[in-house]
């Protein structure tokens, strides 16, 4: 119910999402990257050396996820479902193939290549984790069957050892196998969480770089075998940061990207010599960042008012780079309310051309181990435009504000997070950004959940919501997700629902539903295996038992969705339903009391 439910949904931007581009590791100018397709997510090869681009997948709803090794590109081919297997192509063209033979369809639970062709497959299927390995277009050999949640993390250089990374908080956080499936190590978590983030690239050398939680900080390590897990306490951060291996077999090199206060941070670090360097880039997000081939960095940039576009340290062009900068739409600012852990940092944006008070909207982010960003989002743009004040609140438990913030869990699961939404709209009204009367509520995922819980247990407080693909009824979503989410929930809230009802109930938007007063809008998916349709279900017969007034929109997709199409409609029911719900602003006599972000 954390990260894994809601982490990928996107809350748009735009049609499709940049991802970073995947860089071959025997040609630096060849390139595979997820781009728009007629308003869908397919898999393109683009030769920077000649400036040719090739669509290699054309299916009807879109595909998102790929990979490179030195000669070939992998795709997955997945159903509506998410359910399906990876294939390969190679660069110059040709017929497509399975990538591994034997592996059962499934959900995508990791890749990794290694040199000489070398590939471990994680699936995720009806009886839990499996994970295969084998070659390219060879034959599979199961390594692990598991029903404990785990995803696949890395494969050593030379095959020799596999990485399977656990919930970070667990007693098996991390598993090192052996080709044949014995367990050569295992790190726990319980102490302080740890997750592994891959293997050093160069052969003969087996070090897995790990992640923990130490002190309040995030402190990055090395495991080998013989001195096992080696902490680098010069190397640690005080908000969250994930770390990628340059390639190569030079000095060991490792590029950070921190998220900080909803901004990012890019680092490169020798561990040799124990430097540190911060990298420049401009003021704003970092969606993704990734060392090429060539020594090069190359990342995913946005800010408010620049779609996602990918970007390299060198000025080299990449595939989605364009100069499609937005006309400054609005005031930007960030505003920091008091809370019982620390402030509550939120971005608002207030129309530039009228002054406020102004109907308001709490865009509320997914997660809850996710964050908002100073970073493009469609939604804003129009809510702006039409005249609506936007707050993006990272409360508790959101990222970027480092361990303490994200564990901060005090006055209950959704509870903590609806408290600061609560205290943020009180500080808005009261400094004239927003009007009482004219507040709504809208969020993806664990955002939809904050807003039906919001909702129910504030009622007075709100004039609209609008929740999309969210969490609604715990215990029904309990009973039919997926076991990796089952943990995720049993740990979240103490238990099973079996064993702690009381608390699933306490924290579950159904509890509340009947108390719901505003008008309410749910969007929900079909084929979303994150946020089942039987938990709306659920949640939308005790409205109407309770007699209360809503809409329900139906998509036929999964959680996240790879066609434009449908984002851009659940976009346009949204806003037009806040529109709706949300009086027009009067002409006030007083300028907005924000400044205006650069």
């Amino acid at each position: 119910m954390t990260a894994a439910r809601a982490g990928s949904a996107p809350r748009a931007y735009g049609v499709y999402r940049p991802v970073l581009p995947v860089t071959s590791p025997g040609n630096p100018d060849l390139m595979v990257y997820t781009g728009d397709a007629g308003g869908r997510c397919e898999i393109f090869v683009w030769d920077r050396s000649t400036g040719v681009t090739r669509q290699l997948t054309d299916r009807p709803h879109g595909t998102l996820r790929c990979a490179a090794d030195e000669d070939a590109v992998w795709w997955f081919d997945e159903d509506r479902g998410g359910v399906g297997g990876w294939r390969i192509q190679d660069f110059d063209g040709g017929r497509d193939r399975p990538a591994l033979a034997g592996v059962p369809r499934g959900r995508p639970a990791g890749l990794a290549l290694a040199a000489g062709g070398a590939v471990a497959v994680g699936i995720r299927g009806p009886g839990g984790l499996g994970v295969h390995l084998g070659r390219r277009g060879g034959a599979a050999v199961p390594v692990l069957r598991t029903t404990e949640p785990g995803t696949l993390c890395d494969l050593a250089p030379d095959g020799g050892l596999l990485a399977v990374r656990g919930p970070a908080h667990s007693a098996r956080a991390v598993t090192l196998l052996t080709p044949d499936g014995t367990t050569a190590a295992v790190l726990s978590g319980e102490r302080g969480r740890v997750w592994p983030l891959g293997f050093a690239p160069a052969p003969g050398r087996t070090l897995l770089l790990v992640m923990s939680e130490r002190d309040g900080r995030y402190q990055l390590g090395t495991w080998s075998p013989g001195p096992g897990l080696e902490p680098l306490p010069w190397c640690s951060f005080d908000t969250e940061t994930t770390a990628r291996w340059y390639p190569g077999t030079g000095r060991p090199r490792v590029l950070f990207r921190q998220d900080r206060h909803g901004r990012s941070l890019l680092f490169t670090a020798d561990l040799d010599r124990r430097e540190l360097t911060p990298l420049p880039t401009p003021e704003g997000s970092l969606l993704d960042a990734a060392p090429a081939a060539d020594g090069d960095v190359h990342f995913i940039w946005t800010d408010a008012v620049t779609v996602p576009r990918a970007l390299s340290l060198s000025g080299r062009p990449l595939p989605g780079q364009s100069d499609w900068r937005l006309p400054r739409f609005g005031h930007r600012a960030d505003l920091w309310t008091p809370g019982p852990d620390g402030p509550v940092h939120t971005f608002v944006t207030t129309p530039a051309d009228r002054p406020g008070p102004h109907p308001l909207v709490l865009l509320v982010h997914g997660g809850p181990a996710d964050h908002d960003r100073d970073a493009y989002d469609p939604m804003v743009q129009a809510l702006v435009g039409s005249g609506h004040a936007v707050a993006r609140v990272n409360y508790r438990g959101s990222t970027g504000y480092g361990p303490r913030w994200r564990s901060a869990y005090s006055e209950g699961v959704g509870h903590t997070q609806v408290a600061d939404l609560v205290r943020a709209r009180a500080d808005l009204l009261a400094r004239g950004i927003g009007r009482a009367g004219a507040v709504g509520l809208c969020g993806t995922s664990w955002g939809g959940y904050l807003t039906l819980l919001a909702l129910g247990t504030h009622p007075e407080l709100w004039d609209v919501g609008v929740a999309v693909k969210p969490l609604a009824d715990c215990v029904t979503a309990f009973r039919h997700a997926t076991p990796a989410l089952q943990a995720l929930d049993t740990a979240l809230f103490g238990g099973t629902p079996d064993q702690v009802p009381g608390a699933y109930a306490h924290a579950s938007p159904s509890t509340y539903a009947s108390r719901v007063r505003s008008p309410l809008l749910i969007v929900a998916a079909r084929r979303d295996a994150k946020c089942p349709p039987e938990q709306v279900e659920a949640y939308v017969e005790r409205l109407r038992a309770g007699g209360v007034a809503h809409e329900v929109m139906w998509v036929d997709s999964d959680h996240d969705g790879y066609d434009g199409a449908d984002h851009l409609a659940v976009i346009e029911r949204s806003l037009g339903f806040l529109g709706g719900g949300l009086p027009a602003a009067p002409v006030p006599a007083e300028p907005s009391p924000l400044g205006e972000r650069g």
